[in-house]
This record gives structure tokens, C-alpha cells and sequence, in this order.
């Protein structure tokens, strides 16, 4: 099988308090894999880890085959990690287009020349427009990142973290705080990126996890309950359980 990310007895203690308890978790290259579970489970605490923010008390984190468990943050953005935030983290004061030309020169190694105008670098603007053509930005690539309805803003960050050409993607909540209106184009582009880039997302709206996902692993009180399709997910009886009623799960 190959794998874009494990974990291996992943434990993560905070004093007395277990947090993640001797995870192993599997994500296989190209899946759309979420990551559910009641709150307080750990799901957060687990994607922090898993992206190098925490350290772990005891086990591994494994990407494309290496041990990262020893890299820092920026280390394993190198090696194709990247992430996305419960809460976004934008350049308010940029255009959309601006915002991930300045993401591309980050990874190029141009971030420190923010003297000169963006238009210097015509490489890092024809990424730019293809990430967000990708991401169905493309009309509003002029437009301040403040001006857009929250749905848009997920969408950017996401465009953002592209722009690291990443591997493996991690989502935290894509869809908190965005409206139902929004949520569904949002997902809708996130789905449509390319399998080149392995998906990992937290989310509760069981709606679109279960639109979204091919395998669905469930964390509670810091352990991994079951792993499995959607199918097998929405019928197992402890998931059922957890979830006080088979209407989150069908």
C-alpha cells in the first residue's frame, strides 16, 4: 500500500491528561480522508502533530515513507506538508492575486524582497493565476481579500497553502464559520483539485464529509476508534453510538 502519511502509536500527553493515544493512522496517496469525531476527541491536537506544531510525547509521524517526527514546521512544508487553519490567516490589505504571488515567492525563496513589485516576478504570477483558476478565483484575483464573502476567504487560504506545492493537504475545518449557501462550492473546488495532492480534513458537517470523503477515520477521547468507506463508516454501530443516532452518520 503506499502511503502519503502515518502515524505510528502516536501519543500526546499534557501533564496527566491523554490527548492523542497511541494513533495509527494511514492516509493513502491521492485520498480524500477525514478525520471525525465528537468534540474534545483530539482531532485538532492530532493535525498539530501531524504538522510538526506539537511534539510528541511518544510514536512517529511518517511522510511519504520518512520519518518527520523530529522536523520542524517549516521542515516538513519542504518535504510536502501543508496546512490550513480552523480560523483563516489572510493579507487583508492585498488583492487575492497579490496574496498568493506573495505565497509562491515564499516558496521560491523571494519572500524577503518585498521591495520589489509584484510584477517582477512573471513566473510566480502565471502560478498564481493557475492556482486560482484551479480554485475558481479567477474572478476575483483583484479583488481585497477583505472584500469577499467568507466562503471565497477559506478558498484563498486553501490557494495559499497550495502555493507550497504540497503533497499531502491538511484541512482544519474548511467550512467553519462559512454559510451553507457558500460550503458547498467550497468543497466543490476542493474536490476538484488533483489527485496528486493527498486531502487529510477535520470536519463536522457529516453532509459533506460523507459527499467528500473515500475513507473516514474516527477519533475519540484521543484514540482512533475505526477507519473505513463512507458505507462502512455510516453503518458501523460504535460510530452510531458515539454519535448518539444513526442521522449524523446516514
Amino acid at each position: 500500500m503506499n502511503y502519503a502519511l502515518q502515524t505510528r502509536n502516536l501519543i500526546k500527553k499534557f501533564g496527566g491528561f491523554v490527548a492523542t493515544n497511541e494513533v495509527n493512522l494511514n492516509v493513502e496517496a491521492g485520498a480524500r480522508h477525514a478525520l471525525i469525531g465528537p468534540n474534545g476527541a483530539g482531532k485538532t491536537t492530532l493535525i498539530n502533530l501531524l504538522t510538526g506544531f506539537l511534539e510528541p510525547t511518544s510514536g512517529q509521524v511518517i511522510l511519504k515513507g520518512d520519518d518527520v517526527t523530529q522536523l520542524g514546521q517549516h521542515q516538513r512544508v519542504k518535504r510536502g506538508l501543508a496546512r490550513t487553519f480552523q480560523i483563516n490567516r489572510l493579507f487583508a490589505d492585498l488583492t487575492v492575486l497579490e496574496s498568493v504571488i506573495m505565497a509562491v515567492n515564499e516558496r521560491l525563496g523571494l519572500g524577503a524582497r518585498f521591495w520589489k513589485p509584484v510584477g517582477a516576478y512573471p513566473d510566480a504570477i502565471d502560478e498564481a493565476v493557475k492556482l486560482l483558476e484551479q480554485l475558481r478565483l479567477l474572478d476575483v484575483a483583484h479583488a481585497p481579500t477583505r472584500s469577499l464573502a467568507y466562503g471565497k476567504q477559506r478558498l484563498i487560504e486553501i490557494a495559499l497553502a497550495l502555493a507550497a506545492k504540497p503533497q499531502v493537504l491538511l484541512l482544519d475545518e474548511p467550512a467553519a464559520g462559512v454559510p451553507t449557501s457558500e460550503s458547498r462550492e467550497l468543497f466543490e473546488s476542493i474536490a476538484a483539485l488533483p489527485r496528486e495532492v493527498t486531502i487529510l480534513l477535520i470536519e463536522h458537517d457529516m453532509d459533506l464529509v460523507f459527499r467528500f470523503a473515500d475513507q473516514i477515520s474516527v477519533l475519540v477521547n484521543g484514540a482512533l476508534l475505526t477507519q473505513g468507506t463512507p458505507e462502512a463508516i455510516a453503518n458501523d454501530p460504535k460510530v452510531k453510538e458515539v454519535y448518539l443516532g444513526e442521522a449524523v452518520c446516514g
